[in-house]
This record gives C-alpha cells, sequence and structure tokens, in this order.
C-alpha cells in the first residue's frame, strides 16, 4: 500500500500534534500498564510487533496473554491492519508515547501527522491532545501482578470461558461479503423526484482513499444500485490530484491517484452510478511552508494557515487545479465542497476572516461564493459534464443570503433538511444541528436556504441521514424506518432535485436505502407512494408475509426513536457509539469527552442542556423502545418458511436490540456517575451511602449484562460497532475489558464497606 507519509515528510519539519499533554490514565483493573498493552493489542496488531515495541521477546508477550486467560492471537493480515490504525490509535492513546505507537503502527511520523490531520480531522476525535506517556519497557510480572493475572484470567474463564475475543464472523468479514457475486434484480426504472441519491463508502479508508485499496468494490456498487442508490462519494485533498504549484513534491504521485480516480468513475459508470469528490480546499500549511511564501498567508490557527483566497494567486492555483482533475477524469460526476467545516480552509472557514488584512472587510458570504465560484471556473475551463454543489455546512446564517447570491448559476445549493427544527424532548426545548433521524425534517434552515437558490433558479439538494446518525453510528442501519420514510415523504414538496444520503456514516445497502428510492419513483400515473405505502412496499419485498408485523416494529421503534434527548452536544460527546465499552471509573478522570471519540466520564458535556435523570429517563424510554420492537420482530420469524427473509428479519432485529443495548448502557453510566459523585458528600448519612451503594452494585451488575450482550452480537456480526472513518468503535477484546472494569469496581465497592 502506498503511504501517505511522503506528503508531509517533504515539508522542512513534521511536528506530531501534542496539545495539553496532560498524564495520561491508568487501568486499576489491570495490574499495570504493561498488562493493559498486551490484552488491547492482543487481536489488532501482530505479537511479534507488540514485542518489539516494548523490547520484549515474542514468548514473553504470549505468556503474560495466556496467564490472564487469553485464548492463542490470532493471525493478523495486512488488510486487518490497513483497516484498524484509527482502533489501534484510540486504544493505545493512553499507553504508548508517540516514538512507541510509530513502531505499532509501522508508520513514520508523515503519516501519522497526516493521518491525524486529514483523516475526518482524527486528531479532534482524539480530544486535540495527546497524553503524557513515558516509555513502555518489558520486565517481568511482581508476585502482585502475577497474583492478579490469575484473578483476570479466573473472570476471563467464568464469563466468556477459553475462548474470549474469538469471533465466529472474524473483524471486517463484511468487507468480503458485501463485495461477493451480487446478482442485480430486475432493472428498475431510475425516474425518480431525487437524483442524485449518493452516499459514502461502507468500508472506505478516509485520509487518502485513492491509494488505499478499493473504496468501490464492483459488488458492493450493484448492492447500492439494488437498494436505489445512483451515487457514491470520497475525499479529495487537491494538493494530491494535481500539483502544488509552490512546494510540487506535496503532490507525490498525483499522477496515479488520478488514474485510480479515472478508472473508478469508469467502473461505477456500469453500474449506473456517479462519483462525487468531497473538496474542502484550499486546505491549510504549516507555518513553515510560509516562511519561503510569506505573500500568500491569510489566518493562521495552531500550526497551520490559510492560503488567503482573497488573493488572485490562490484562486488561480484553484482554478487550474480542479480544470486539471476534471480533465483527466471526465466522468467525475460532481464535486461537493464545505467552505466552512472542523478544517480551516478560507480565511473566513472559522469565522475569523477580521484576523486577515485582506479578508477582514470583505463580506463572509463574497468570500464563501467566490471559493465555489473558482471551483465551477475549474469545471467550466475542463469542458466536462461535472456537475458542483455547494453545501452550506457551517455558514452562519447572516452569511447565507449573500453567499447564495453569488453562487454561479450552475452551482447546486445543498443543504442539511433537519437542521435548525425546533424539539421538545423531555420539556427540554431543544434544536436540531444535524445528524438526526429521531427529528423528522426538513426544518426551517434548509427551507429558508432553499427558497432563497430556488427563487435564482439554482437546483436544490438536501443532505440526510438515511440509514444512521451520530445518534447511533455503530450498527449499519437504524431500523427506525417511519422516521426515514416521513422525512423524504416531506422533502418532495420542498423543489429539492437530489439527495446526499450520508455523510461518512451510513453506506450499507438497508431498507432505509430502499425506502428512499420508493418515495421518489414516480409510479405509472404520476403519482408517488405515501410514506405509509412505500413501508409496505419495502417490508413485502424483504420479509414476504411477516410484513405486517415488522412495519409495525418499524412504527414502535420510530415512536421510540422520538424520545430521543437530541441536542449536537449529546450526538457528538455522549457515549453512545461505544455503548458498554465506554470504561467507568471510581474517581473523576478530569478528562472532556472528544467528539465521536473517547467519552471519558465528562457527564456535563454528554447531557449538553438536559438535566442528567431526564437526559437519563429519555433514553430509557428510546431504549425500551427498540428492545421491544426487536422482541417483535423475533416473534415473527416463524411466518416464513423463506430462510433468505428469516436472516433479514434476524438482521433487523440484531441491530434493534444492539440499539437498545447502547442506549441502556449510556443510562447506566449516567446513573452510575451520578451516584458515585453524590456518593462523595461527606453530609451523606449511612442509610443514603448504603443506598448509593446499592445502587452503584446494582448498575455495574448491569453493565456486565450489557456488555455480554453485546459482546455475542458482534463476535456474530463484524459490521457492529463499525463505521468508515472511526473503524471499530470498540472490539469484542474492549467489550471483556468492560467486564473486568465492572467486576474491579465491585470489588472496591465491597471492600470499602
Amino acid at each position: 500500500m502506498m503511504m501517505s507519509a511522503l506528503l508531509l515528510l517533504v515539508l522542512n519539519t513534521v511536528t506530531l500534534p501534542v496539545g495539553d499533554n496532560p498524564e495520561a490514565l491508568h487501568y486499576p483493573h489491570f495490574p499495570d500498564t504493561m498488562h493493559s498493552y498486551v490484552w488491547r493489542n492482543w487481536r489488532l496488531v501482530p505479537l511479534s510487533r507488540i514485542a518489539e515495541v516494548v523490547e520484549a521477546n515474542e514468548s514473553d508477550i504470549r505468556a503474560m496473554g495466556a496467564a490472564m486467560g487469553l485464548p492463542e492471537a490470532p493471525f493478523i493480515s495486512q488488510e486487518q491492519l490497513d483497516r484498524t490504525y484509527i482502533s489501534i490509535i484510540r486504544a493505545n492513546w493512553h499507553l504508548l508515547n508517540y516514538p512507541q505507537l510509530l513502531r505499532l503502527l509501522d508508520w513514520d511520523e508523515g503519516r501519522l501527522a497526516y493521518t491525524l490531520q486529514e483523516d475526518d480531522f482524527l486528531f479532534i476525535k482524539l480530544g486535540s491532545l495527546k497524553p503524557k506517556c513515558p516509555p513502555l519497557v518489558w520486565k517481568e510480572a511482581d508476585e502482585a501482578a502475577k497474583e492478579r493475572e490469575q484473578e483476570i484470567a479466573a473472570l476471563v474463564n467464568s464469563h466468556f470461558g477459553t475462548t474470549a475475543g474469538v469471533c465466529e464472523d472474524p473483524p471486517l468479514s463484511f468487507v468480503k461479503s458485501l463485495s461477493s457475486d451480487f446478482v442485480m434484480p430486475p432493472e428498475r426504472s431510475d425516474e425518480s423526484l431525487f437524483d442524485p441519491r449518493f452516499c459514502y463508502s461502507y468500508f472506505a479508508l478516509y485520509g487518502d482513499p485513492l491509494m488505499e485499496g478499493d473504496p468501490f468494490p464492483e459488488n458492493y456498487l450493484k448492492r447500492l444500485a439494488a437498494s436505489g442508490v445512483n451515487g457514491v462519494w470520497l475525499q479529495g485533498v487537491l494538493y494530491t490530484l494535481s500539483p502544488f504549484p509552490w512546494q510540487p513534491e506535496l503532490s507525490a504521485h498525483w499522477e496515479e491517484r488520478l488514474d485510480h480516480l479515472r478508472q473508478l468513475t469508469e467502473r461505477a459508470e456500469e453500474q449506473g452510478m456517479g462519483i462525487y469528490l468531497y473538496m474542502n480546499e484550499p486546505r491549510v500549511m504549516p507555518l513553515s511552508f510560509f516562511e519561503t511564501h510569506p505573500e500568500l498567508q491569510g489566518v493562521t490557527e495552531g500550526g497551520h494557515a490559510t492560503l488567503c483566497t482573497s488573493l488572485p494567486e490562490v484562486r488561480e492555483y484553484l482554478r487550474d487545479a480542479v480544470a486539471s482533475v476534471c480533465r483527466s477524469v471526465p466522468k467525475l460526476a460532481g464535486i461537493f465542497t464545505i467552505s466552512a467545516s472542523e478544517n480551516l480552509t478560507n480565511c473566513w472557514s472559522h469565522h475569523r476572516g477580521h484576523e486577515c488584512p485582506r479578508c477582514k472587510d470583505r463580506n463572509p458570504g463574497e468570500v464563501i461564493a467566490e471559493v465555489n465560484a473558482t471551483i465551477q471556473a475549474g469545471i467550466d475551463q475542463a469542458g466536462t459534464s461535472t456537475r458542483l454543489i455547494a453545501w452550506d455546512w457551517g455558514w452562519a446564517d447572516e452569511w447565507a443570503p449573500k453567499a447564495i447570491a453569488a453562487l454561479p448559476q450552475k452551482t447546486a445549493l445543498m443543504s442539511v433538511s433537519e437542521w435548525s427544527m425546533p424539539l421538545i424532548r423531555g420539556d427540554v426545548d431543544s434544536r436540531v444541528g444535524e445528524y438526526s433521524i429521531s427529528a423528522i425534517g426538513p426544518g426551517p434552515r434548509a427551507q429558508g436556504h432553499w427558497k432563497l437558490a430556488q427563487e435564482r433558479g439554482l437546483t436544490t439538494l438536501a443532505k440526510i441521514q438515511a440509514n444512521n446518525t451520530w445518534e447511533l453510528s455503530a450498527i449499519p442501519y437504524i431500523p427506525a424506518a417511519v422516521n426515514v420514510a416521513r422525512h423524504v415523504e416531506r422533502l418532495r414538496d420542498t423543489g429539492v432535485r437530489g439527495l446526499m444520503l450520508s455523510w461518512t456514516l451510513g453506506g450499507h445497502p438497508s431498507p432505509n436505502l430502499e425506502l428512499v428510492y420508493e418515495l421518489g419513483k414516480k409510479q405509472k400515473d404520476g403519482s408517488s407512494l405515501s410514506a405509509e405505502a412505500a413501508l409496505e412496499v419495502v417490508a413485502e419485498r424483504r420479509f414476504g408475509l411477516a410484513a405486517p408485523e415488522m412495519v409495525s416494529a418499524w412504527h414502535e421503534i420510530s415512536a421510540a426513536f422520538s424520545e430521543f434527548p437530541y441536542h449536537i452536544g449529546v450526538v457528538y460527546h455522549a457515549p453512545l457509539q461505544v455503548g458498554p465499552a465506554n470504561l467507568l471509573w471510581a474517581q473523576k478522570t478530569g478528562y472532556r469527552s472528544t467528539m465521536v471519540g473517547i467519552p471519558y466520564d465528562d457527564l456535563a458535556t454528554w447531557c449538553a442542556v438536559y438535566p442528567p435523570e431526564v437526559f437519563a429517563d429519555q433514553l430509557e424510554q428510546t431504549a425500551a423502545g427498540f428492545e421491544s420492537g426487536a422482541k417483535g420482530m423475533e416473534s415473527v420469524l416463524s411466518k416464513t418458511g423463506d430462510r433468505e427473509e428469516q436472516e433479514k428479519i434476524r438482521q433487523e432485529a440484531s441491530f434493534a436490540y444492539a440499539a437498545a443495548i447502547h442506549f441502556k448502557s449510556v443510562v447506566n453510566q449516567v446513573r452510575f456517575i451520578l451516584a458515585r459523585n453524590k456518593a462523595t458528600d461527606a453530609m451523606l448519612s449511612v442509610k443514603e451511602a448504603a443506598l448509593l451503594k446499592a445502587q452503584q452494585e446494582s448498575l455495574l451488575r448491569d453493565e456486565i449484562a450489557l456488555a455480554k450482550a453485546l459482546y455475542i452480537l458482534q463476535t456474530h456480526d463484524s459490521r457492529i460497532g463499525f463505521e468508515a472513518t472511526n473503524q471499530y468503535f470498540y472490539t469484542p477484546m474492549e467489550l471483556v475489558e468492560k467486564v473486568l472494569n465492572c467486576e474491579w469496581l465491585l470489588s472496591t465497592l465491597s471492600a470499602s464497606s
């Protein structure tokens, strides 16, 4: 596999980000950090490399794992390493310093620096800090550690037997399954109100996808097409796709990437698919770059600065680079842009243009529109049919009118459909930020922006999440199908003519995607199906005679999901994605929850605008509805004798159960932390202290049960726990570790009585 390291190694310096650099956390359920390290990497990294990093013999590592009750370590393929590097980084973030982490990954500093910055802003997901980890060096376990090893082995054996972490469906097996031979069903009419309907690959590597495996295998595309999808997207970093004029060596292998992209577009076209590039341009450069090009520098943030787009030479680079890409890849269906994201790009992208001497007197909307107009000019210069979609993500409300008014006539406008929808959950007023299936759009922001664009004659698109959201992304799709159907039904009356079906999460073929297609399809008499009729059509196709009961379960789950305590802070920071894999702590860690990364025990951030008990109560209602819906699905397995239909029913029930487990675990975690914090009150009576202790013990036992239940689901279905840009949020070994964590806390509570 070609390494992205070259992209940054050519800079004068490579600096790995550190941030606040606090002391790393220690995991008291293990004897020491070495045992934590061996445990967490046992099924992620080859034993030889685990040993090499800490200057041990492979036999030493194998003996330590066996002493903790672990079965023989599996063979770890290069493909697994290539597709789980984020899981490896996250698992070792508090265990290894950068030099040792690099040895574990077998990377150089350049590749890690590029990954932390460009792989869907990974460093932000890790908290924008690197914990301080002293070098970890092998030493034999002392007597106390050996005694704890025996205790761990006994716990592992009692809860999981002798095969802890062994998977019936091994990690990443779904890649092979989704890429295996597939026969397309009878051809459907593609005449739809919504064109395009595009999503992200369920398993593509994000950072440098044109050099890291095939993001769109032919049979995977066929499966998406059968679900009604007609487009897919991937990230494109412009300086990796065309020569960067001020430092050409940054663009190493750009021709190879373009060749791969051209082949992808040609292959996708054969399946009726268009490929779209996501551009977030121009990318920032490290401050060292501006030592030789000070005239290009715009706003500075951290160790980077923008290439100021108010400069004609920067816009000329942007235009010519886009033109080069489009000429080389004439079948590229489209480009969509974000101009104000977590990535700093133009000087106003982080609302700080007033710090730039050239941009400070310019209207932000004008700067945003100018960036998009420059990209449109590049497409026009190439003379291809590639369409440009300007996504208004992150635009301040006051910028939008000016930006929309200045967009080129050929450029389409896309808005997050549900953004700014008002809602009340648990008597708490809130608004949707985005990423919601629990709230049924469209919302006022999108409708206002679409109206402005449509009055100018611009095409408009809606960005939705048809499969899953950050409300829960650890399952391929959320079976709240009724909410999805009603959302799309409402969009038909807005003038929207295209749909982005997902961000990086949500690219798995599913009944939800089929619903989107059915609701956009024109019937023979020119009419469109109602949401309820579309639900019946999809359910009958998938579940046969069990369709009525499956639709009923969808209704129950969708109604329950409408109780979810939505807030953008909640979906980004609560432990929704990791569920019972999130560890519990006897004392406050002091760490802040990170965006869909590591939740820690940061209860205040998890709950956002909700009082903790209200937050927990709402999630409890949601979990109950998902669990009840799953039981309803399982109850109709006998209604059909068709094995394929039965398997689809089991899959639907499994995902609903997994969702219920995640939500129930978050409830437990909230209540445990509340009880833990309250137990420190010196004014508590003996009776109150005893009640709090009993509550904590009950919650810990329930967490053990949930971790074991999710362990069974994940070891039987490798899709559970996975999302493309976060890879595995948790592994079976981490669920086993949670059991050890809870047992340790139970023992400390018992010892304190």
